[in-house]
């Protein structure tokens, strides 16, 4: 078998594998390369030592059976034989569902996660979108602080569970996008810096030194996260990528990491014959990342659209902290904007930021379901400080409110798993650092973070105790009684609606009408015949729809169609879909 790794500065660098020890040669071809033969099988462990230092981990490794620190292990993934036949699901008119392998279910693998997967069959979604797998130290976490970038983590079952559980979904007519983390890596057992320069100092951000975009070395780091990224959709037959944090990707280079990326990506579906799909987390509000690249763009697919969470946070609770503050002051507008409008900061004045922020989007060129909308994400419950999902916020109705506009609204919409039932479970931040050290900074962080926003330290759970997984971990009895069984029969109503009106997935952001009256909380919409009303308010609104006779498709408390005077009068803290005939 041909074993092969970048390590342009070394001298000598030696394979260890199955316990014999040989030298590898320099590739004439590929400077920088060391190459090399030995007898290997699925499963033999081996390593690299690069100077005759210690024996560490491959960079491209495909399975750390003992985790971030240990040796690699050949995969022959010729070995699987798939199940489903599977011509790819396509984006436009999806709706995903965000789930963490760890706590959708107490088992938290990626079986146990499959044998829960007819449940989305049935809620209607289309998309399963896994936070990321990638090995990292302990057992449990969020997943975002992974190392081996083509790998899966191992106590959730490594390579052939993640190929079950891509199976399964694929048997249900589930896509499966997968999130990666390209913008940092570690820190602990991250080993790249042994081998070469992964990374660099020329640029900083976060998580401290930049992952290598643009200095020299650049190339073999950007082709390293490019075949990566192609792995998971070839060898795990995986329908798309959700790239965590691109905006912390520094690169002055002319062509753009990104769209060197989405070239990769859209080849590759080409040479399958299936749909694939990058979808960004993107802090920067610039239309040209979700451009198509013959258009001047940079050719992801689609993003994450905090600005419409934020304004509907807003909205249903009144809270104006931090990021809230720009929308809390007049949520109902700022609603109606991102509804017509995409962004909310376009290019206006942020006050969170100090600065203006963003760029207008040219709805003629940008299709609605670039943007992906949503009430509720891992980072938006996990990052409040006691893991506060929106139903511990507002009543079943506002719950209920903000399904309608997200299912309902011109965006892709994505669900976080548990939200369909209303799901009583927090989710926190919760940790399982190996290093007592990192452990120690990460909690002693969290509780700064939130000590500045007025919680007492003894209020912030603690990360690394055991006790704050299992109570992030979704209750399954919930669905079967009430209320989480109301309002999972709304979720799957409005999902369903969607379907069954193609008006609700019209990708021309430019159709959609808003009207709302900011006194009495009530905001109402049209996307072709459809009419959809929410009252936020405590009070009965009277919402003046006009005089077409219009019939009632879903209301979460009863309501009667318009009479001729063309109003509707919802409940307090109610919402209604309608469609004008």
């Amino acid at each position: 078998m041909q074993f092969e790794v970048w390590a342009p500065q070394a001298d000598r660098v030696t394979l260890q594998c199955d316990g014999v020890t040989r030298a590898l040669e320099h590739d004439p071809e590929r400077p920088g390369w060391w190459c090399g033969q030995a007898e290997a099988r699925d499963g033999s462990r081996y390593g690299f030592a690069v100077d005759d230092g210690p024996v560490l981990p491959d960079p491209r490794s495909r399975r750390q059976p003992d985790g971030p620190d240990g040796l690699s292990a050949v995969v022959d993934h010729g070995r699987y034989a798939w199940r489903a036949e599977w011509g790819g699901r396509p984006l436009p008119g999806g709706v995903l569902y965000e789930l963490h392998v760890g706590t959708y279910t107490r088992e938290g693998t990626l079986d146990a996660a499959a044998e829960r997967l007819d449940h989305l069959a049935g809620l209607g979604v289309t998309h399963v979108e896994l936070m990321p797998l990638c090995p990292f130290p302990g057992r449990h976490g969020w997943g975002y602080e992974g190392v081996s970038l083509w790998a899966v983590h191992e106590p959730y079952g490594g390579p052939e569970a993640l190929k079950r559980f891509v199976d399964r979904a694929h048997e249900l007519g589930l896509g499966v996008i997968l999130d990666v983390v390209h913008n940092h890596l570690g820190p602990s057992g991250n080993y790249l810096p042994a081998f070469g320069p992964y990374f660099t100092d020329t640029h900083h951000t976060p998580w401290g030194v930049a992952v290598n975009l643009d200095a020299p070395g650049s190339d073999e780091v950007r082709a390293y996260l490019v075949d990566s990224a192609l792995a998971w959709l070839r060898d795990y037959r995986v329908d798309g990528l959700r790239l965590d944090a691109v905006h912390a990707l520094v690169d002055t280079r002319a062509c753009h990491f990104l769209e060197e990326l989405s070239t990769a990506v859209d080849g590759l579906a080409a040479d399958l014959e299936r749909p694939l799909s990058l979808i960004a987390e993107t802090d920067l509000n610039d239309p040209r990342i979700i451009t198509p690249r013959a258009e001047g763009g940079l050719g992801v697919h689609a993003q994450w659209n905090d600005d419409f969470h934020h304004a509907l946070h807003a909205a249903l609770t009144g809270e104006s902290q931090g990021y809230y503050a720009d929308f809390a002051r007049a949520p109902l507008a700022a609603l109606a904007k991102t509804l017509t409008r995409g962004y909310f900061h376009d290019g206006t004045w942020s006050s969170f930021r100090g600065r203006g922020h963003g760029r207008p989007l040219d709805r003629g060129r940008v299709a609605a379901h670039r943007l992906t909308g949503y009430s509720q994400t891992h980072d938006q419950v996990g990052n409040r400080a006691q893991g506060d999902r929106l139903a511990a916020l507002v009543s079943p109705g506002l719950a209920a409110c903000a399904a309608t506009l997200t299912l309902t609204a011109p965006f892709t919409p994505m669900l976080f798993m548990g939200e369909e039932w209303a799901a009583g479970t927090p989710w926190q931040f919760f940790t399982d650092h190996t290093d007592p050290e990192l452990a120690q900074a990460v909690r002693n962080g969290r509780r700064r973070e939130f000590a500045a926003h007025g919680w007492k330290e003894e209020d912030v759970p603690d990360p690394q105790d055991p006790a704050t997984r299992e109570r992030s971990c979704l209750d399954w009895s919930e669905p079967a009684r009430e209320p989480h069984a109301r309002v999972l029969d709304w979720y799957r109503r409005l999902i369903a609606l969607r379907s069954e009106q193609p008006d609700l997935t019209d990708p021309d952001l430019a159709d959609t009408r808003v009207a709302y009256d900011a006194e009495a909380h009530w905001l109402a919409f049209r996307r072709g015949d459809i009419r959809v009303a929410v009252n936020l308010g405590a009070e009965p609104a009277a919402i003046p729809l006009g005089t077409r006779t219009a019939r009632v498709l879903a209301a979460w408390e009863p309501v009667q169609a318009p009479g001729p005077d063309g109003v509707l009068r919802v409940p307090g803290e109610s919402s209604v879909v309608l469609v004008q005939e």
